[in-house]
């Protein structure tokens, strides 16, 4: 073996190691379980974003809540201690006051309206208003979260029967609002807790979308599903903020491309997964109720007239998307 050779090979372990030391890892959490549309599409733009750094950002995934609640989990981003995940519009509000604008009930006229929105003008001025927040956060893209309704244990037909019904609700206080306003209880809680509260009857319900009221087994305590529509709400990836300045501008680049694109892939996901859903649901003995949705959205005028005011331009371009 000659000399240049063997100098060849003993570099070789070398520069592996070089290259290891130089890679990122980053972990990527949801409260979701493996297989639900976001956790799939998170999987997918860090196999992405592995490839095309060439290795540079490797990553982890921890689906099911295995790192804590949302609330948790986005602590532990703010110290850079987790670095992506996908979040709850309703945590953030209570922190970056203009997203909840987009978690006003009835605020979008559909599902599509919904969308039409975040892939405008409009979702990028709230991505942009998280990230140039205190949060600690970047928020890079959205993921469709579904249209909300309301499932209980004894069936919803119409306004007058939530009167006095504890319902579950995300922890901000226009939720908590706007479940009063339908005369149920509000009932801040994590997703965690929902399953075990509705068999102890701490609860009477909760709202949620097809897939969630599923895959986190709801529907076993929760056999009536009332079509409300109350909300509609896209959901932001965010990064930690402290991972995000470690990045070069050209693997900054690359992530936001990735989480677009993520965007788009969870969408074609999200639709095929939530009609696979309400088909499991009504085979598993969970009752679709079609409501008049005019009484509820009359009964939560006041909490649009409460939240709305400061956020009057950005309703306005909402309603201006067609």
């Amino acid at each position: 073996m000659n000399f240049k050779r063997t100098l060849l090979i003993a570099a070789l372990p070398l520069a592996f190691l070089a290259q290891a030391a130089h890679a990122l890892e980053l972990k990527f959490a949801d409260i979701h379980p493996a297989g639900y549309p976001t956790v799939v599409a998170e999987e997918n733009m860090g196999k992405t974003l592995t490839q095309e750094t060439n290795g540079e950002l490797k990553f982890k995934y921890f689906p099911g809540g295995v790192l804590g609640s949302e609330k948790e989990v986005i602590e532990q981003m703010q110290v850079g201690a987790v670095q992506l995940s996908r979040v709850s519009l309703g945590i953030v509000g209570p922190v970056v006051p203009d997203v909840n604008v987009f978690n006003m009930p009835f605020i979008f006229r559909d599902h599509q309206h919904m969308r039409n929105v975040i892939d405008g003008p409009v979702g990028d001025e709230i991505l942009d208003k998280i990230t140039n927040s205190e949060f600690g956060l970047v928020a890079l893209a959205w993921m469709d979260g579904g249209t909300r309704n309301i499932y209980t244990k004894k069936p919803v037909r119409k306004l007058e029967d939530l009167k006095g019904m504890k319902i579950r609700v995300q922890g901000n206080p226009m939720f908590i609002d706007m479940m009063n306003a339908m005369g149920g209880n509000g009932i801040a809680m994590d997703t965690g807790e929902i399953f075990s509260a509705l068999q102890t009857g701490v609860i009477d319900g909760a709202e949620n979308n097809p897939p969630t009221l599923l895959e986190h087994n709801h529907f076993q305590n929760a056999k009536f599903y009332s079509l409300t529509g109350h909300l509609i709400l896209p959901e932001p990836i965010v990064m930690s903020k402290i991972t995000w300045e470690k990045l070069t501008p050209d693997q900054q680049t690359l992530v936001k491309k990735a989480a677009k694109a993520a965007q788009a892939e969870e969408r074609v996901l999200w639709d095929k997964k939530s009609a696979a859903s309400e088909e499991k649901l009504k085979a598993a003995g969970v009752e679709f109720i079609t409501v008049d949705k005019k009484p509820f959205y009359d009964a939560t005028a006041p909490v649009r007239e409460k939240y709305g005011a400061k956020y009057a331009d950005l309703i306005k371009k909402i309603e201006a998307v067609q």
